[in-house]
């Protein structure tokens, strides 16, 4: 059985994320403290500076070269159980759709790993919950972003193309008849003539839209901090190197402040909204069974197919009911997909995570210990 010892670690590591939340609503909703403007710049402070300098200090002092790629296994898998039946849905279902299905897979999947994971898994698991959560959040940033952020440009791109295209395409309408030794149609005239970036259906190729997700992915540090650390984990795990104290220091310095001005961020973000559930009630009591329900639901299934057992197991469960994350409403709000169910899921689910994930873990531990 859980101790009350047990519950008690948990809420003292979580609830200081509650307190910075609460500060940042109250300073904008109630003391006034902040105009929209000024929030935007102390957004900007947590997206370009302490963010990524707290994904890089923990990504460049883990060790790739001990993961645990059967946890790492365990979530592709899960991410391809949710797909698969994202996919049947929406092939059979008369409510099913490509756009719903991209907003039901950022739900059911895409965590607020390091913010919330660290401190929570830590004091539920110690240093092995903190490694696992690491692990989690730089496989996401690098592979499952990217992929959530090429299905939204694919998207865009067929209604709206070229003019959400940022890459090195040209179309030439009318062009001037040509000679060929090798050819004599010269009917040419008139036709579109697509030469970098388009096929025959006037689509961009996929190597167009990975230039514009890679543009993207570079204007957000939070994705090439995490590249970066892992690079430098490989190189310096391989060769036995250490981070020079001067570098480290200045890493760390603003590392520290990465959890609490995130959540601060967030309770700002939370006080300029009109509603706190902009979405309605059903959708987002849809939303929040995808979120701390069929995900790890999804998770467990994949872990005990990969032969995930004892804390692992447990830790897997548990950083797959972890809030959402705020990178995926992001990218609902630049495309125009569903930003309100993101908004209303990022919001109502960092209220809502501290009860569930403290119920699953009770649940977990009894079950352990039967």
């Amino acid at each position: 059985m859980i101790s009350l010892d047990d519950i008690y670690k948990v809420i003292v590591a979580t609830v200081p994320l509650y307190v910075a939340l609460i500060l940042g609503y109250g300073s904008v909703k109630w003391w006034h403290l902040f105009k929209p403007d000024q929030v935007d710049a102390i957004n900007r402070l947590v997206c370009y500076f302490t963010l990524p300098l707290f994904n890089l200090d923990f990504t460049a002092h883990s060790n790739p070269f001990k993961w645990n790629y059967k946890f790492l296994a365990a979530d592709g898998i899960s991410k391809v159980i949710i797909v698969a039946v994202l996919a049947l849905w929406a092939r059979c279902s008369s409510k099913g759709s490509y756009c719903w299905s991209i907003t039901n897979f950022s739900l059911c999947t895409l965590t607020s790993s390091l913010v919330v994971g660290v401190p929570l898994l830590g004091a539920m698991y110690g240093q092995l919950g903190i490694d696992l959560v690491v692990q989690f959040s730089v496989i996401q940033a690098i592979v499952w972003l990217t992929v959530l952020l090429l299905v939204l440009e694919f998207r865009q791109s067929r209604s709206d193309f070229p003019s959400t295209m940022n890459c090195s395409t040209s179309v030439v309408r009318n062009p001037p008849q040509v000679h060929s030794l090798e050819s004599s149609r010269n009917d040419l005239e008139g036709k579109v003539i697509n030469i970098d970036g388009l096929g025959d259906d006037n689509r961009p190729s996929l190597w167009c839209l990975m230039k514009v997700v890679g543009k993207k992915l570079l204007a957000n540090p939070n994705s090439y901090s995490c590249i970066v650390g892992i690079v430098w984990a490989l190189f310096a795990c391989r060769f036995n190197f250490q981070i020079p104290s001067i570098v480290d220091g200045s890493i760390l310095i603003m590392s520290k402040a990465g959890t609490g001005t995130s959540m601060f961020s967030m309770g700002m973000f939370m006080a300029l909204q009109e509603k706190l559930i902009a979405c309605g009630p059903k959708l987002t009591m849809f939303g929040m069974i995808l979120k701390f329900v069929a995900g790890p639901a999804a998770m467990a299934i994949a872990a005990l197919v990969v032969g995930l057992h004892g804390d692992v197991l447990r830790i897997a469960i548990i950083q797959a009911a972890l809030p959402q994350s705020i990178t995926s409403f992001i990218y609902a709000k630049e495309y125009g997909l569903h930003a309100d169910v993101l908004s209303t899921a990022v919001i109502f689910g960092m209220m809502a995570s501290l009860p569930i994930l403290i119920a699953y873990y009770a649940i977990l531990q009894t079950l352990h210990s039967l």
